[in-house]
C-alpha cells in the first residue's frame, strides 16, 4: 500500500480533499468525493465502474481498511492523518474519518445503455429530482431490486454528489447510468426498445396490481410536489399505489421501491 502520513492540513498533497462541503457546490470537473466505510468498500470492489484516485483516512481508521486499501492498485495514493489535521483539511468534523477521490465513469449515452439491457430487464427513468436525498434513495432501491440502469434527465441533479453517494450506500457508483436526457425522448426511446414505460402519479386510474406483466418495464419518477408533466404521463401509462387514510402520494423514494419490488417479483 502506498501509505503516505500527512501532519499538516496544508500539506499540498491533500488538496483535493480540502474544504470539500464548499467544493461540492461548484464541481469537480469528472471526479467525486466518496465518504465513509461503505461507500469506500463499494468504491474499491470489483463491481464498481469508477476508479479509486486516492483515499484519505483518520489514523486510527487505518488497520480496520487494511483488506480494502491492499486491493486498491499499489500506485493510489492513501494519506493517513491525525484526526484534528483531516478535520482542517475536510474543513469540518469528519466523524466517518473516511474520504476517498473517485473518478466518474465515461459518460453513456442512452442508446448505449439500453443496447446492454437483457431481454428481461428493468429500469427507472428520474425525471427533476433535485433533492440529493430523494437521489440516492432512487439508486439505493434500483440496486435493491435489481434495476439494470438508471436514467435521469437534464433536471435531475448530480447522482454524484458526495451526499447522494452515501445515501445511495455506493450504489450510484456500480449502476449503469444515463444522464442529461431530454425526457421525451427517452421515454419514446424505451417504448421503441420494448419497454412499457409506467409513470408513477397519483392521478392514475389503475394501481400496481392492475399492470399485466411484461419482460421490459421502465418505471418514470418524478420530483416531489409538482410531479410528472401532464405532457409526460400522456406519452406513459400512468400508475399509481393502492393507498388508504385518504393519502395520495408517498416520497419519491419509497414510491419507487414499491413499483421496483413489484416489478422484480414479476421477472
Amino acid at each position: 500500500m502506498n501509505i503516505i502520513r500527512i501532519e499538516n492540513p496544508d500539506d499540498p498533497r491533500t488538496a483535493a480533499f480540502r474544504d470539500i462541503r464548499e467544493r461540492d457546490l461548484t464541481g469537480r470537473q469528472g471526479l467525486f468525493v466518496a465518504e465513509g466505510e461503505v461507500v469506500l468498500r463499494v468504491l474499491a470492489s470489483p463491481a464498481s465502474r469508477c476508479r479509486t484516485r486516492a483515499v484519505l483516512l483518520a489514523e486510527n481508521r487505518l488497520t480496520a481498511l487494511t483488506d480494502v486499501l491492499a486491493a486498491l492498485p499499489p500506485e493510489t495514493p492513501v494519506h493517513v492523518a491525525p484526526q484534528p489535521v483531516l478535520d482542517g483539511i475536510a474543513g469540518f468534523h469528519l466523524h466517518r474519518g473516511i474520504l476517498a477521490i473517485g473518478e466518474k465513469p465515461r459518460e453513456t449515452g442512452l442508446a448505449e445503455v439500453l443496447e446492454g439491457m437483457p431481454e428481461r430487464a428493468l429500469t427507472v427513468l428520474a425525471c427533476g429530482i433535485g433533492n440529493h436525498d430523494n437521489m440516492g434513495g432512487v439508486f439505493r432501491n434500483a440496486a435493491a431490486f435489481g434495476a439494470d440502469a438508471v436514467l435521469l434527465d437534464r433536471a435531475c441533479c448530480d447522482p454524484f454528489y458526495r451526499k447522494a453517494i452515501r445515501v445511495s450506500v455506493g450504489a450510484v457508483l456500480r449502476t449503469p447510468i444515463a444522464v442529461g436526457l431530454d425526457a421525451m425522448a427517452a421515454v419514446e426511446a424505451l417504448k421503441a426498445a420494448g419497454f412499457a414505460v409506467l409513470a408513477m402519479t397519483p392521478s392514475a386510474d389503475r394501481t400496481l396490481d392492475q399492470i399485466p406483466p411484461s419482460p421490459r418495464i421502465a418505471v418514470v419518477l418524478g420530483s416531489e410536489g409538482p410531479g410528472l408533466p401532464p405532457e409526460l404521463i400522456a406519452r406513459c401509462t400512468p400508475v399509481g399505489i393502492r393507498m388508504s387514510g385518504g393519502f395520495d402520494s408517498l416520497n419519491v423514494g419509497t414510491a419507487g421501491a414499491i413499483a421496483l419490488h413489484h416489478f422484480a417479483r414479476l421477472a
